[in-house]
């Protein structure tokens, strides 16, 4: 489209405070239909952002308004009957209705898919759950060494909206846990309109969990938040993560597999948050123990890990550091750990790693006074 050399310097000064074009019925035919498309608004709500994220382009796509109740002759030419009404002009000045999401995104996603025009909008960052459709479900909700956590969602539902900064978050929390995935189905899409009514998906958000342990869904029908999803994800993938990311500060046993060793039961199975019980009575016995006490148990403890596994290991190198001579050893690492977990700057895998050696080593820690007492009692 061509423009007078004034024109274009109208256009300059009154796009200074903004830059949406602000149209009438003396000028609509000027700028729209003259060889680019543009996106009109009817009346009123501010899509100033809009506007301002394609200021970059306005050689080729136009985003402007109409006051279509001052401007009756326009509202009528166009069959604008309510308010706030959009239509888009493709570039020979043709309508059609605009009937998707009124958020800047949703905006600015039309007019590229329309103009071919980008936008100055970063684009978002990939979202953190699994995305699945009908193609991949049964492959990944139905896998039987997976727990898999699924959000049957739509893309206008306003309490799948408020939910999804909670689910995104648990969904990077759980990033580095292979076997508990969280997942999310657009179940408005049609190519997905079996799997919605398989899983008797009647309304949204709608969540579901497959078990590994068995995959006749249960519905997730507790409240939305963060902490909720965390918690009830821990309880059914044996996990221990923290609100936030990273693991949390939880003992327990996890599954239990025994087998002999020098008369000894050890219990295999996932460490929890690092900490094993056997290791943990051995532990609390070394802390107290004197020196000839504690090489014997360092010994003990140095057998029992050959058949438990690495994280085991954790507690021998604490051990043998404070036989060889390091009595501060505990103290000093426990704190130099703390201020890395504080820091946040390594990868989630690695600050797992750091967060496991730190909860072995408050397996080693003064926790009252009793303990203090016994101490002192076992180096007289």
């Amino acid at each position: 489209m061509l423009f007078s050399i004034p024109f274009l310097a109208a256009l300059v000064a009154s796009a200074t405070a903004s830059n949406v074009i602000e149209l009438t019925s003396a000028d609509f035919d000027t700028v729209i239909g003259k060889g680019k498309p543009g996106l009109v608004e009817f009346l009123a709500p501010t899509y100033e952002q809009l506007a301002d994220a394609f200021s970059g382009v306005k050689d080729r796509v136009v985003i402007a308004k109409v006051d279509a109740d001052s401007d009756k002759e326009l509202a009528r030419k166009y069959e604008v009957k309510g308010f706030p009404t959009l239509k888009w002009f493709d570039a020979k000045g043709n309508p059609e209705p605009y009937e998707s999401g009124r958020d800047l995104d949703s905006l600015a996603t039309f007019v590229t898919e329309k103009s071919g025009v980008k936008s100055s909008i970063k684009p978002p960052a990939p979202p953190a759950t699994t995305i699945l459709d009908v193609h991949n479900f049964d492959e990944v909700a139905l896998n039987p060494t997976k727990n898999v956590l699924v959000a049957f969602t739509a893309p206008w539902c306003g309490h799948c909206k408020n939910m999804k900064p909670a689910y995104e978050a648990v969904a990077a929390t759980f990033k580095t846990e292979s076997d508990c995935i969280i997942a999310n189905v657009d179940g408005d899409d049609k190519k997905n309109s079996e799997l919605t009514k398989k899983y008797d998906v009647s309304g949204f958000p709608t969540i579901k969990f497959f078990s590994k342990d068995n995959k006749d869904p249960i519905t997730y029908d507790s409240i939305r938040t963060e902490a909720a999803f965390v918690a009830f994800l821990n309880e059914k993938c044996g996990t221990h993560r923290a609100v936030g990311g990273g693991l949390n500060d939880q003992v327990g046993t996890g599954f239990i597999s025994t087998t002999p060793h020098h008369g000894v039961m050890i219990k295999l199975g996932p460490m929890n948050a690092g900490r094993l019980p056997e290791f943990d009575s051995l532990a609390s016995k070394f802390f107290v123990a004197g020196a000839e006490a504690r090489d014997s148990i360092f010994k003990e403890a140095s057998v029992l890990a050959a058949s438990v596994g690495e994280t085991s290991k954790h507690y021998v190198r604490v051990m043998e550091k404070v036989v060889n001579g390091s009595e501060g050893y505990v103290q000093k690492e426990a704190a130099r750990l703390t201020k890395i977990l504080e820091k946040k700057n390594l990868s989630p895998l690695k600050l797992d790693e750091i967060k496991i050696k730190a909860n072995i080593l408050s397996a080693f820690a003064e926790k009252d006074e009793g303990t203090k007492i016994s101490r002192a009692e076992a180096e007289l």
